[in-house]
């Protein structure tokens, strides 16, 4: 992960790239349809599961997420995207998975993300995912997009998760960083070069509009997420 470059977050370890094309799997079914997460939640059993795993202060953050929602339920659309991206910039710090989960990567669910106050990018990006889902944002114009990050002016790459939001599927995405406080056009992220990207409906390699993946695709690891998402309360 590139070395934050803003406030207080860790500065993460180097990193081998994690995932690529030939590590996705394909499959008929994702679990994040659009009347998955981002539309149903079990409110009280999404409270049991952050009390009994993260106690009081837990439980209180998971409050604070209830009241974004709450707050920006038909809001414009920036507004959306701005105070869900600052909401989980502010209020989790950057660690890496191997001090908070002892293992290498581990991605987190938004309510282990708020639990924990401590997460990596994959961890930011799927809580934004979900809580931009749940406000109504369609989930076919928001991609989880890996890429790699330019450390500095070296040549120096390391791998990397962002949240894009496509006003259509051919459109330049805005990007929800944790590392770069602003939501910025790609464009102007020019220490980013994308490998692929992919939300609950299809995979996308590179800057491609077309998905390589039909019926869906999905990520062993995007698995594992839904089923213990779906476990806490979040389908």
């Amino acid at each position: 992960m590139p070395k934050p470059r803003h406030r207080t977050l860790a500065a993460p370890g180097r990193r081998r790239f994690l995932a690529g094309l030939g590590s996705l799997v394909l499959a008929a079914g994702l679990g994040l349809q659009a009347s998955g997460v981002g539309a149903n939640l079990d409110p009280p059993r999404l409270r049991e599961h952050m009390q009994r795993l993260y106690g009081s202060q837990g439980l209180a953050v998971l409050e604070e997420w209830f009241a974004l929602l709450d707050r920006l339920a038909g809001a414009e659309l920036n507004t959306q995207l701005r105070d869900v991206n600052d909401f989980f910039n502010r209020r989790v710090l950057w660690v890496d998975d191997i001090d908070i989960w002892g293992r290498e990567d581990y991605w987190a669910t938004p309510l282990e993300t708020l639990g924990q106050g401590r997460g990596d990018c994959e961890d930011y990006s799927i809580a934004k995912y979900v809580t931009l889902k749940q406000l109504g944002v369609p989930g076919a114009r928001l991609r989880m997009i890996y890429v790699r990050a330019r450390i500095g002016r070296s040549r120096i790459t390391q791998a990397h998760m962002v949240l894009g939001y496509y006003a259509t599927p051919a459109a330049e995405p805005l990007l929800l960083d944790n590392l770069v406080p602003s939501i910025t056009p790609a464009s102007q992220r020019t220490d980013l070069d994308p490998l692929f990207s992919f939300n609950s409906s299809g995979l996308w390699a590179g800057g491609s509009t077309e998905s390589r993946a039909d019926p869906l695709a999905r990520l062993s690891r995007w698995r594992n997420v839904i089923d213990r998402m779906q476990q806490q309360g979040f389908i």
